[in-house]
């Protein structure tokens, strides 16, 4: 056997796949088998009322992506950059009653590999949950609820909540913790069209440049400030036409 580098390997593949595909090529006649805007684009998230949170559970909400991701004089924090928002129609979707997954059991516990393994699809986590931090901090702090608690209580809270030396009843207080975060997180940085990442504050704060088509001349530059607006899904607000 002849010695055979990777790339001669990669290569010599990447030619029976070509080869491959030019020989099951066919003519096409008549009209295009495509037309114009023939793609399924997401649906913008509306501005208007809750799709899944109660008022007072939207409340809580925006109060914990306040603490996870605290405003600063030059980025809003979690609550104004619609973080609640993105989670709420994210639960009220696909996403919180887990479409297109297996759902069945058995239900038992696995490695973080191989991610939730609950009953529970996450809008049912959600709303147990935050049942469940109301009941606890209403039992241990005089009666009030988790939004009539100081910012500084709710910091050390959630602090115990993700380490795990305060136990939610009935839930998986650290995973869920993992859940709560990982979808403020996808909140404040996806984009706009979803809810979150109001006027692209995100994106602005680390010099994203969203969707736009091309910025490969700024790919390998290091270091420098992106001097561009960034581009959501749906164009800027100034690309559509004032009305006279």
């Amino acid at each position: 056997m002849t010695n055979l580098s990777r790339r001669d390997l990669l290569a010599a593949t990447a030619l029976v796949i070509v080869s491959e595909t030019v020989a099951r090529a066919g003519v096409v006649s008549g009209q295009l088998p495509w037309h114009p805007d023939a793609g399924s684009p997401p649906e913008a998230v509306r501005p208007g009322a809750w799709q899944f949170f109660t008022e007072q559970e939207a409340a809580a909400v925006e109060a914990l992506a306040d603490r996870i991701i605290p405003p600063d004089p030059q980025t809003p924090g979690g609550k104004d950059a619609g973080c609640a928002v993105f989670i709420d129609r994210q639960l009220a979707g696909a996403y919180g009653h887990r479409q297109g997954l297996y759902t069945r059991g058995p239900f038992v516990k696995g490695i973080k590999e191989q991610g939730p393994q609950s009953a529970q699809n996450p809008a049912e986590t959600y709303r147990a949950a935050l049942a469940a931090l109301d009941r606890y901090c209403k039992s241990k702090e005089g009666g009030k609820s988790w939004i009539e608690l100081p910012g500084e209580r709710q910091d050390e809270l959630l602090h115990a909540v993700e380490s795990g030396t305060v136990e939610l009843e009935g839930i998986d207080t650290k995973s869920f913790f993992e859940t709560l975060l990982k979808d403020m997180q996808e909140g404040f940085f996806a984009d706009p069209i979803y809810g979150g990442n109001r006027d692209m504050c995100a994106w602005k704060m680390i010099g994203f440049p969203g969707a736009r088509y091309d910025y490969r001349d700024w790919v390998g530059r290091h270091n420098e400030r992106y001097p561009y607006p960034p581009v959501s899904i749906a164009g800027r607000p100034d690309w559509t036409p004032k009305k006279t």
